[in-house]
């Protein structure tokens, strides 16, 4: 009897995090979201890493350095976190069409496929991260909402296996 509802739980969790608000209910949104625009100079960011159950497991700040050329775009993204630790993640960005992107990085498994509307973009990869020694690739499920000309609000959720592993939060602001 055990077993059949651990078996139910993890069809539910399955189930649920199936389910997602297409990014093109965001179109009439404003102000609208220019990536070339936005990524462009220096941008910093402050964000939390919080596990599946809430709890706050890791602060960190960014700082980015972005430019384009044409419909490519480099972000250059240096990560200081509480403990100290420190890491470096490029982006390499490549505008498709009006709404579509795709991005690559080192640590990224394949490509980032990004979806842009209104003042929203879904951007939705897969991550190698180390944890204690052992790499993991984990889906990440990233919104991003363009709040004004400087600052925006981005929230990711982790997943492996369609199982939640927590959630990353980030507020960016760029530099005047």
């Amino acid at each position: 009897m055990n077993f059949f509802k651990v078996m139910f739980t993890l069809l539910l969790m399955l189930v649920a995090g199936c389910g997602s608000v297409p990014v093109e209910e965001y179109r009439d949104e404003r102000p609208a979201l220019d990536l070339r625009r936005y990524f462009d100079g220096t941008i910093d960011a402050w964000g939390m890493f919080q596990d599946r159950s809430g709890k706050l497991v890791k602060r960190f700040t960014v700082r980015i350095d972005a430019r384009w050329s044409g419909n490519t775009g480099t972000l250059d993204e240096h990560f200081e976190y509480s403990d100290g630790s420190k890491s470096r993640r490029v982006w390499k960005l490549e505008r498709i069409n009006e709404n579509r992107y795709r991005g690559t990085a080192d640590d990224v498994v394949g490509a980032a496929t990004g979806e842009l509307y209104g003042n929203a973009l879904r951007w939705q990869y897969v991550l190698k991260l180390d944890i204690d020694g052992r790499v993991w690739e984990v889906d990440f499920d990233d919104w991003m909402y363009l709040m004004d000309d400087q600052v925006m609000l981005n929230r990711s959720v982790m997943s492996k296996y369609g199982v939640r592993l927590g959630e990353v939060t980030l507020s960016f602001r760029r530099r005047p």
